[in-house]
C-alpha cells in the first residue's frame, strides 16, 4: 500500500496531460466550501467512481485509480486526499435536468398500431459521419433493411428514446429487449420545444417534453412535422448480455447508478470524474459518466434518475439552477487553476 502510495504522489508529480476545458475559467476550492460534504456517503460515489477506472487512459487517472480499486480506502478520506475540488466556468449558476431509462410497450413486426422502427446503426456509417437525417429516416431512407430491433406506436416514443439515449422495450408476450446508445447520424440537434412554441402550437410556459409528447399523439401527421425540425437522430444497439438489474450503460459503456451517475459535456468535465452538486435540498457526490446532445457548458449537467415510470416523473420534474464543481486529481486541479 506505501509504494502503491508513493508511487501515486509521483505520478501526481509529472505534469498532466491535456485534459478538457483547460482555457475555460477554473476557481480552486477547498472541501470545506462543499455544502454538506461531510454528510454525503461517499462509499455509494467511490463505488460508482471505481466503475469508471477500467476507462481511464491519462496516467494522472490511472494513478488515482489504481490506489481507489486496490487500497479499500475510507471513501471521504480518499477523495480528500487525492482530489481538488475546482469550479470551472465561474460563478454562474448551473442548470440541471434529469434523464431516466424508459420502458415502452413494442413489437417485434410492423403490426397494428406500432408503425414506429426503432433501428440498430446501418453498417456503412461511421463515427462522426453525416448520415439521412430524421426527414429522410421517416420517409423510408433505412426500410426494408432488417435493422429494425422493434416497433414503437408513437413517434414521440421513439423521439424521447433517443433524447434518453437508452431504454426498454417491453413485447407483449413479457419479454423485454434492453438497447443502448449506438450511434448518431451527424446532424447538429434542433429544439423540437423551441419549434412548437415558435409555430404557435405551444406557449412558452407549456414548452415542454411531456406538452410535445401529447400532442404528436393527438396530431401524428403535424406530429412527425414537428419532429422532422430536429435533423439529428440515435441508432440504437441490443444489449442482449446486460443484466437487468444495472442500469442502462452510459458514454462509459458502464452501468449508470440512480441519482449517482451524471451526464456532462466532456469539452469541459471529463468524463469518469467526480462531480460534486448542490442543487436545492440535494448535495451529493455524483460520478461524470455519460453525456448528452442538450448538455452543453461548464455549468451544464443531466442527472439519471433510474428506470421506468417512477424515474420519469421524478425527472420530468427537475429544471433547476444550483453549483456543479468537479473533483480533480491534485496536479490536473492546479493545472487547471494555472492554465498550464
Amino acid at each position: 500500500m506505501r509504494a502503491l502510495a508513493l508511487s501515486l504522489c509521483l505520478a501526481l508529480a509529472t505534469p498532466g496531460l491535456a485534459t478538457p476545458g483547460l482555457a475555460t475559467e477554473a476557481e480552486l476550492l477547498t472541501f470545506d466550501a462543499l455544502e454538506g460534504w461531510h454528510e454525503d456517503d461517499h462509499s455509494a460515489a467511490l463505488e460508482s467512481f471505481v466503475q469508471s477506472c477500467p476507462r481511464q487512459r491519462d496516467p494522472e487517472w490511472q494513478a488515482v485509480c489504481a490506489f481507489a480499486e486496490h487500497a479499500d480506502p475510507a471513501p471521504r478520506a480518499f477523495f480528500e486526499r487525492f482530489f481538488r475540488p475546482v469550479l470551472i466556468g465561474g460563478r454562474e449558476n448551473t442548470l440541471f435536468t434529469g434523464y431516466f431509462e424508459p420502458e415502452l410497450r413494442a413489437s417485434r413486426s410492423r403490426q397494428g398500431g406500432f408503425t414506429v422502427p426503432v433501428y440498430r446503426r446501418p453498417p456503412e456509417l461511421e463515427s462522426g459521419q453525416q448520415s439521412y437525417s430524421r426527414a429522410q429516416i421517416d420517409s423510408g431512407a433505412l426500410a426494408g433493411r432488417g435493422l429494425e430491433l422493434g416497433w414503437l406506436r408513437n413517434p414521440a416514443e421513439l423521439y424521447y428514446l433517443q433524447m434518453q439515449g437508452s431504454g426498454r422495450l417491453v413485447f407483449d408476450d413479457g419479454s423485454v429487449t434492453r438497447l443502448g446508445w449506438g450511434a448518431q447520424n451527424g446532424h447538429p440537434r434542433r429544439s423540437v420545444s423551441a419549434e412548437a412554441v415558435r409555430r404557435g402550437i405551444l406557449q412558452p410556459h407549456q414548452a415542454s417534453a411531456r406538452s410535445v409528447r401529447a400532442y404528436v399523439a393527438s396530431n401524428p401527421s403535424e406530429g412527425r412535422d414537428l419532429l422532422q425540425h430536429d435533423p439529428s437522430y440515435i441508432f440504437f444497439r441490443e444489449l442482449g448480455h446486460h443484466p437487468a438489474r444495472l442500469g442502462p450503460l452510459g458514454a462509459l459503456s458502464v452501468p449508470l447508478t440512480p441519482l449517482r451517475s451524471l451526464a456532462v459535456d466532456p469539452a469541459h468535465t471529463p468524463l469518469g470524474a467526480p462531480v460534486w452538486i448542490e442543487r436545492g435540498a440535494m448535495r451529493r457526490l455524483m460520478i461524470a459518466q455519460d453525456t448528452g446532445g442538450a448538455i452543453r457548458g461548464p455549468q451544464r449537467a443531466d442527472i439519471f434518475f433510474g428506470t421506468g415510470s417512477g424515474a420519469e416523473q421524478a425527472a420530468r420534474r427537475v429544471r433547476d439552477s444550483g453549483r456543479m464543481v468537479v473533483l480533480m486529481p491534485v496536479e490536473l486541479a492546479f493545472a487547471r487553476r494555472t492554465g498550464f
